[in-house]
């Protein structure tokens, strides 16, 4: 008998990658089905089921929640990375993690190939394929959507929908799907469908991390976060007096947090790598709240000059792992950079939630380069006024040299 070629596929259960596997099975292919827990929700054991029910000959579950805690999500809202200044990058920090262990299980079970099953418009197919270039070049990639024979033969969802149930494929999906989702630990994102209409309000049913701010409670919830080089370390109720340290426990109370009060909603249209602007609507309840907290913290604790140019270089790292490159020489140049700026990054902030908004009600720092006697108008504190004559004086030398040009308009 001929050697089968072994592939890797990333298999979430939907139906667009148990359409792909069954169909790399009907090629000759014999297929691993690999999927990745970053929180999403998933029912992994019926997962796992349909993987097998439609071919698989061996189904991969890894949890990789506290990984992509405290390797991905934090470190990038440490870097004040947003894309185009409002994205918190929740789908796109999740994929190099996923491409990694794919590629990490390829090697193990000797397989030859990886594949996706990631639209050929979108930003997910170049995310896991340059994630596969940079860790495993060797690796064949399938990528069906971007297949002539596979593209000409599934037109659309009606056609993957009339496949699976003439194939017996156990899948849940249903042409009334209004729009597509994708879930993780940081966030749950919509869009298509409906929301290609930039101006459709979205139903309230579509929400399932947060609540409507006018529905949240009617009372503030207090709270204290303490961070360590920019990472926290602590979550503290004010009633009651829970505390969370454990990073996936942390997080996952901030994400309860701020579901209950309505926190983390952006609707937006966006620039994919692609050429294609999108419509995306994000629900990032605790990753909001931990911007906002360790913004807070960078002002008491980080340099003016230092939190400066980490904020001008910030919006090329988010703008690099949008567009896939969380491989790349340059993130991990930025990277390491951002990761200096974040040291001693430490101090705790008291927080209140109230109907969508993170109000911060006081903070303090070990490490803060705050002098409260030179702030003060009411003390000296060692500063004398008198100098800031030079100062500013030196300062406006250039200014009044460009005055006297715009009055001499004689050309030169």
């Amino acid at each position: 008998m001929a050697h089968k070629k072994k592939v890797v596929l990333a298999y979430s259960g939907g139906l667009d990658t148990s359409v792909i596997l069954k169909v790399l099975v009907q090629q000759g292919y014999e297929v691993v089905a690999f999927a990745a827990n970053v929180g999403q929700g998933d029912d992994f054991t019926q997962l796992v089921d349909r993987a097998k029910a439609t071919g698989a000959s061996a189904v991969r579950v890894d949890d990789l929640r506290r990984e992509f805690v405290t390797d991905f999500i934090y470190p990038t809202i440490a870097s004040n990375a947003l894309y185009e200044n409002r994205y918190m990058l929740g789908t796109s920090l999740a994929r190099p993690l996923i491409a990694r262990r794919q590629v990490e299980v390829a090697l193990e079970e000797g397989a030859e190939s990886v594949a996706h099953g990631a639209t050929g418009k979108g930003n997910d197919q170049v995310r896991f394929e340059l994630a596969f270039a940079a860790l495993a070049p060797q690796l064949e990639v399938i990528a069906p959507w971007k297949d002539r024979t596979f593209l000409e033969r599934f037109k659309g969802r009606s056609d993957l929908l009339y496949y699976a149930r003439e194939q017996g494929i156990p899948v849940e999906a249903t042409l009334a799907k209004p729009y597509s989702n994708d879930e993780n630990l940081l966030h749950i994102s919509h869009e298509a469908g409906v929301l290609e209409d930039p101006s459709w309000t979205p139903d309230e049913g579509m929400f399932r991390r947060t609540v409507a701010p006018e529905q949240a409670p009617d009372r503030a919830e207090h709270f204290e976060l303490e961070f360590r080089d920019a990472r926290p370390v602590r979550l503290t109720l004010r009633e009651g007096g829970a505390s969370y340290e454990e990073p996936l426990a942390l997080f996952g109370a901030l994400n309860e947090l701020g579901r209950k009060h309505g926190i983390g909603r952006v609707d937006m249209v966006e620039n994919r790598f692609v050429g294609i602007k999108s419509r995306g609507v994000y629900e990032t309840p605790g990753g909001t709240i931990l911007h906002h907290a360790l913004r807070d913290v960078e002002g008491i604790a980080m340099d003016r000059e230092v939190l400066h140019l980490r904020d001008m270089l910030a919006p090329k790292l988010a703008e690099l792992i949008y567009n896939g490159f969380w491989y790349s020489p340059e993130a991990d140049f930025l990277r390491a950079a951002f990761a200096q700026s974040q040291r001693l990054i430490d101090g705790s902030v008291r927080l209140k939630l109230y109907k969508g908004n993170v109000m911060v009600e006081g903070r303090e720092s070990r490490s803060s380069l705050y002098n409260r006697e030179l702030a003060s108008m009411d003390v000296a504190g060692g500063y004398d006024q008198a100098d800031a004559q030079g100062f500013i004086r030196l300062n406006a030398l250039r200014l009044r040299a460009h005055k006297l040009i715009l009055r001499d308009p004689s050309p030169r």
